[in-house]
């Protein structure tokens, strides 16, 4: 199509040249808005007078949004519209989300907004010109665009030309055709319209306005189509009419008009091109890629456990830099513990363990409770550290003067057993950091905790091992004296106010039993704490640290006091320490020596059997029975150079000791000296009764020999009454009754009798700085200080993670379960391959359905041992107040549950499902592993519960099996619900068997229909018929899982309280 010489001459004329009026023609068709968009209608000439508001308002935009319909507001003179949310375009016609759509689809819901630009129902589209002439002769001030409007049922489409959002000219587009084609590298959508006719806008850009053009008549005379219009998906698009691309390429040098547009159409999603409602889902494929994904799992979980298990511990071995007042951290509000016992009696049964045992010991002290095997040594340290004991317990146990309650008293004070309970699969740093972190003050920085726990490994000599296991018997380890170091470890990182330690010196060597014990001792004074631990015959240079000493034989206390005053006090009683032995091992000795050779040599000498090696023990035990005759005898029978000299009264006359200091002197020599005679006493002949001749070998033999009549019981008695007589009767004793009495006095307002000392002197009161601080503990109300420890939210974090590390670092449970559970569901799955939709089948489905509770039922037998490993572990940090039992009951619960009752059923149930072939649809496979899972999990809370309960673990293993079997018993299977007696039906509430095999059983048959081959017929056969004959219930799913959830909450809420209120320290 050509236009004529004349139009272009007036159109070249207008754009070079602009006019500076222009006519208006009233009588030109104008646009008028719709509610939906603005469309074409057609106004008569004569009607012209009388629609000047009329026209005033089409040649606006309509604002808000298209679900507004008649009530869209238009755009004000000067004015851009305002859209709402997810509304765009000059029109705010152009959806941008699917939320703003569902008010124009007829579900009001499941819209989309459609912006694929292919017209389905009513497509619009907002496009900016981009032709660089035309954007560059309008200026950046006006900005051209274009909108479209597109109705498939009508086949229109209406054609808006805008400059700066001002509508200068509009086409009419019918009888359009809308299409789509899908390239290899883009898809192109196309509008082809062969019929369009245009018209102006009087008085616009373009069309008359004042220094515009008017390109009415070209646009009346000249456009008539056809119109095409063509986008790609990256939103470029080109508009072409014949005349009008000549028109623009004569004045633009452009073939046509290019635009960058925006499309948006509200449809239901059924409506989007392209949308097939999907077929019934086949899940073969994602049932075989989890099979895919449990291999990928097991394989990712060995490599993890093996990475993990082969890692140590970071321990933080470089410096740690702590604020000032951290290295203070232990100090605070600490009130130094004088602890005082009085007349401490302790019988179990008839038997009298102990017999009115009074001490005291100071803060900056270390006492050592010692005696022979039997003393009562343990017994009374267990009552000090206020253990649980099975027996009746006399006497007062005071603090600063003042009774504490238990959990008060349990919180200041650490407590070292004699056996070493640790977890094997932990480092060393790691033990101990644990305790601190659980024990230590919570508001202490984890940074001060961790150095702490370096500085404590550095003391006791470990160091050097931190990064090693523990270790379990039997296995690759520390040594014995490492593990005990450990023990003691645990507890001197929390630097109690009161230390209690048994035997903290067994089964370590002599250099590290005295670095152990002079670690206790720079506590006890650079902390101000009190240590009491018993000890068995230390060396002299051990001894010599301890600042407070109770001696017992028997359950009698034979001293109780400054231990620099024992010499004096034994020299007192006639028996004297002689040179080259060790008073400690002398004093034991004499608690022991039970005076009986003359019983012995009587005895010896009417046996008329005195050849052979008989003979030659006699003669041993005539060497002995005289050197503990001179040793331990009478005051006036002993030899010893150094034995006092006796008085006119029968007594000996000594001097007392003047300082520790020269005691501790010559207990250091005795060692040395004792070692130098040890060739010279070993050497002399059995005969020889001048010398006195020890035999290293001797005491077993001698042991096995020996027995004791009542008449050398006697006698012993006879002696160790005479040195509990002593004490009772020395001033020593009398200062620690009247120590005792006055700080109990002082701690209730009265002031103590006698004048105290600041030299630690014992004395009628107490020291000075200890007089002073009893008051000040009488103004505040405390006898000892307390911190607030870990909370219960961290105590289940330091919890879970020693859990998950001692499951990793031995995996070999976890990873006998997942192999377990993979294998077994593989052999099942080959024998119940693709099960029919039959009696047979059905039978199939409830074999392999029974199959698997049964093996998930017994394979929860695992968690008996677990616990029971972890029984002595568990009561000795309840006790020593490590952590509550909830904290320690569910993190052993979640750590157990997850990894091994959780994840097992599922690897299996995902390889069983597709294999055997059970009911498709994911709601079936929900629910079935839900069922599993579920039944997993209670019976592990019975065997939990039963560990829990039995200590022995064969006892635990005979009733768990025996629970096990009773419920697969009344599980539907091997007895039929029908036949079951009315007055034992009950019994079958009883077993958790019951309710999940028939949860399983009503998922996957309810609404399976069955066929039976009979006769050569096809009977189908419903599959609630089938359950309803064997005795289920095929409306009881969700009544089974209820069952089983409560059956799973009353067992572990049982174990618990089992465990929170039975499983404790019993001594």
């Amino acid at each position: 199509m050509r236009f004529s010489t004349s139009a272009l001459l007036l159109v070249l004329a207008g754009v070079l040249w602009p006019r500076t009026t222009t006519a208006i023609n009233p009588n030109k068709n104008l646009n008028a808005a719709t509610p939906r968009d603005t469309a074409v209608f057609r106004v008569p000439g004569s009607a012209a007078s009388h629609l000047t508001a009329a026209l005033d308002r089409v040649k606006r935009s309509m604002c808000g949004a298209l679900p507004d319909g008649r009530d869209r507001p238009q755009r004000n003179d000067g004015k851009k519209c305002k859209c709402k949310d997810g509304w765009t375009g000059i029109n705010c016609n152009v959806c941008q989300s699917d939320d703003v759509c569902n008010a124009l689809v007829p579900t009001g819901k499941n819209a989309t907004c459609y912006q694929g630009g292919l017209t389905v129902i009513e497509n619009f589209q907002q496009c900016d010109v981009t032709n660089r002439k035309i954007l560059d002769t309008l200026g950046p001030g006006q900005p051209p665009a274009i909108t479209f409007s597109c109705n498939q049922q009508n086949k229109t489409c209406d054609f808006q030309f805008w400059v700066d959002e001002e509508e200068s000219f509009y086409c009419h587009l019918d009888e359009c055709a809308f299409g789509q084609d899908a390239q290899y590298d883009k898809t192109v959508t196309t509008y082809k319209c062969p019929k369009i006719k245009c018209s102006c806008i009087p008085g616009r850009m373009l069309c008359g306005k004042d220094g515009s053009v008017n390109i009415d008549d070209f646009l009346e005379e000249e456009i008539h189509g056809p119109a095409d219009f063509e986008c790609t998906d990256d939103n470029k698009c080109v508009f072409e009419e014949p005349a009008m691309n000549e028109l623009i390429m004569t004045m633009f040098g452009d073939p046509a008009i290019y635009l960058k547009c925006n499309a948006g159409e509200c449809l239901h999603y059924t409506q989007v091109p392209g949308f097939a409602r999907p077929p019934r889902p086949d899940y073969t494929m994602a049932i075989i890629l989890s099979i895919a994904g449990v291999l990928l799992f097991l394989v990712c979980l060995s490599l993890g456990v093996c990475y993990l298990a082969k890692k140590s511990g970071s321990s933080g071995d470089g410096y740690i830099s702590l604020p000032d007042d951290e290295a203070a951290k232990l100090m605070a509000e600490h009130i130094p513990a004088t602890l005082m016992f009085k007349q401490m009696g302790y019988t179990v049964g008839e038997k009298e363990v102990l017999r009115q045992v009074s001490g005291l010991v100071k803060p900056g002290q270390v006492m050592a409770i010692m005696g022979a095997s039997g003393a009562g040594k343990t017994s009374l340290l267990d009552i000090l550290a206020r253990r649980h004991k099975s027996g009746t317990i006399h006497g007062h146990i005071y603090v600063n003067g003042r009774t504490v309650s238990n959990s008060e008293y349990k919180r200041v004070v650490g407590y070292v057993d004699q056996e070493d309970t640790l977890m094997p699969t932990l480092t060393v740093y790691e033990t101990i950091l644990y305790s601190a972190m659980l024990r230590l003050p919570r508001d202490m920085s984890v940074a001060a905790k961790r150095f702490r726990v370096m500085e404590t490994m550095s003391e006791l000599g470990i160091l050097g091992i931190k990064d090693m296991r523990i270790g379990a018997s039997g296995q690759r380890s520390i040594s014995g004296g490492e593990k005990r170091r450990v023990s003691i470890a645990c507890e001197l990182v929390t630097s109690p106010s009161i230390l209690f330690l048994d035997e903290p010196t067994s089964g370590l060597d002599s250099y590290n039993a005295y670095n152990v014990v002079e670690c206790l001792v720079t506590l006890a004074r650079n902390y101000n704490r009190t240590v009491v631990c018993t000890i068995h015959q230390p060396r002299s240079n051990i001894f010599a640290l301890f600042d407070q000493l109770v001696l017992m034989a028997k359950g009698h206390l034979i001293y109780s006091g400054e231990t620099r005053l024992l010499s004096a006090h034994l020299r007192s009683l006639g028996h004297p320490c002689p040179e080259g032995f060790n008073i400690a091992d002398y004093m034991l000795d004499l608690t022991m020596y039970s005076g009986k050779s003359a019983s012995r040599a009587a005895a010896n000498n009417n046996d008329n059997n005195g050849a052979g090696l008989e003979n030659m023990l006699r003669q041993r035990h005539a060497v002995q029975d005289e050197q503990e005759e001179q040793l331990y005898g009478r005051p006036s029978a002993l030899p010893n150079p150094s034995a006092p000299v006796l008085g006119s009264d029968g007594l000996p006359r000594f001097t007392r000791v003047s300082s520790m200091a020269d005691d501790t002197r010559q207990w250091e020599s005795e060692l040395a000296s004792r070692e130098q005679d040890r060739p010279r006493l070993t050497a002399s002949s059995p005969g020889e009764n001048t010398t006195i001749g020890i035999d290293p070998a001797a005491p077993s033999d001698r042991e096995a020999d020996r027995a004791i009549t009542a008449e050398e019981e006697a006698a012993a008695n006879t002696h160790l009454l005479s040195l509990v007589d002593g004490f009772k009767q020395s001033a020593i004793f009398s200062e620690v009754e009247q120590s005792i009495d006055a700080a109990v006095l002082g701690a209730t307002g009265a002031a103590p009798n006698g004048n105290g000392s600041s030299n630690g002197e014992v004395s009628q009161g107490w020291s000075t700085s200890a007089s002073q601080q009893a008051s000040s503990d009488i103004i505040s109300g405390k006898a000892v200080a307390t911190y607030r420890r870990a909370s219960w939210w961290s105590q289940f974090k330091i919890l879970a993670d020693r859990t998950l590390k001692n499951i990793y670092r031995d995996p070999m449970l976890m990873l006998s379960h997942y192999v377990m559970s993979i294998f077994l569901g593989l052999l099942c799955g080959a024998l119940f391959y693709k099960v029919t939709n039959d009696i047979p089948g059905f039978q199939n489905r409830m074999g392999v359905f029974f199959f698997m509770c049964a093996l998930f039922g017994f394979s929860c037998l695992s968690i008996l041992p677990s616990f029971a490993h972890e029984r002595i572990l568990f009561v000795r940090e309840r006790a020593n107040g490590y952590y509550s039992p909830f904290t320690y009951f569910l993190s052993k619960v979640m750590f157990d549950i997850v990894p091994l009752r959780v994840i097992p059923p599922m690897l299996m149930g995902l390889i069983i499902y597709n294999m055997v072939g059970l009911v498709e649809g994911w709601t079936e496979f929900g629910k079935f592993f839900l069922v599993l899972v579920l039944f997993n999990i209670v019976a592990s809370g019975i065997c939990l519960m039963i560990g829990i309960m039995f200590e022995a673990v064969g006892v635990a293993n005979l009733m768990s099996s025996l629970v096990m079997l009773f419920s697969m018993l009344f599980g539907g299977l091997l007895l039929n619900k029908e036949s079951i007696p009315e007055h034992l039906s009950w019994l079958q509430k009883l077993s958790f068997f019951n309710f999940a095999f028939e949860a399983l059983l009503v998922n996957e048959i309810t609404f399976l229909q069955l066929i039976q081959k009979e006769y050569g017929l096809e009977i189908d056969v419903p599959g609630a018929v089938i359950l309803s004959t064997f005795g289920f219930n095929s409306g009881a799913y969700w009544k089974d899982v209820q069952s089983l959830g409560i059956m799973a909450s009353t067992f572990f809420t049982v174990a618990f309280l089992w465990l929170q209120f039975r499983v404790n320290e019993r001594r």
